[in-house]
This record gives C-alpha cells, structure tokens and sequence, in this order.
C-alpha cells in the first residue's frame, strides 16, 4: 500500500516537471542606474521546445508608488530551445530606486510560434529585492 502511494507521488513530480518544462522563462535578474537611464538585465530560458527566433514582449513601468512610468518594447531575439540567454535594456528617463514592477504586458512578436502560445508560456520572475516582475 505504501508504494501505490509513492507511486502517486512519483506520478505528481513527473507531471509538475514536464509543466515546468513547457516554460518559458524571464528572469529579472540585476538592475543598474547608467547616466539618464535604469539598465534591466534578464535571464531568459526556453523551455517550451519551439525554437523562438525573436520574441518582443510589451512591458510597463510601474513606479514604487504604483504609477504607469513607461510603455517599452524589450526585443529579447533569439531564444533557442533549452538555451539560456541573458539580455540588457537601457529603460531612457527612469531612475532605478523609483522602479517597483515591470509587468510584462503582452507578446508583440513570437517568431517561431504563435504569440499566444508564447504568452501563455511566458513565466516572469525577479531576484532583485524590491521589483516585482509580473505577467
């Protein structure tokens, strides 16, 4: 009986790993102040299994008090498939301690796919403490 439950569990892992395996990854990973500009850096992976020549994704700035800053296009390029990539955008007159969120509002351009099955795939996540990543 204890091992129809391990297989349950086994079960359970298997799924939960092949879901996240269909993902598609974007990571705020490091923000950086330049002169009249907040550099973003993110972490991409592609974990959907299409070969994604270019994807640009619609974000918008929200500052720390929760107001629209910015609309912007970020143009990460290719994304192979199980490759990571890291990517640099230079965000023009937005100071970087003003940034709380970056919502990651839409797929302007998925080449490779549909842009809804890139949408639906897309999973924002940040490791800069204070910046949500949303999506």
């Amino acid at each position: 009986m204890v091992r129809h439950g391990m297989c349950a569990v086994v079960a359970f892992a298997i799924t939960a790993g092949a879901a996240q395996a269909q993902d598609l990854q974007i990571a705020l990973n490091t923000v950086e102040a330049q002169p009249e500009a907040c550099r973003l850096t993110f972490v991409a992976d592609n974990g959907t299994g299409i070969d994604i020549s270019r994807l640009v994704v619609e974000a918008v700035m929200f500052t720390t008090a929760g107001q629209v800053a910015q609309f912007t296009l970020f143009d990460f390029a290719a994304l192979p498939i199980g490759r990571q990539r890291v990517r640099q955008f230079d965000v023009a007159g937005l100071a970087c301690p003003d940034l709380g969120q970056v919502l990651l509002n839409g797929v302007a351009t998925c080449d490779g796919a549909d842009p809804a099955v890139c949408a639906a795939a897309l999973k924002p996540a940040s490791s800069v403490d204070g910046i949500e990543v949303a999506g």
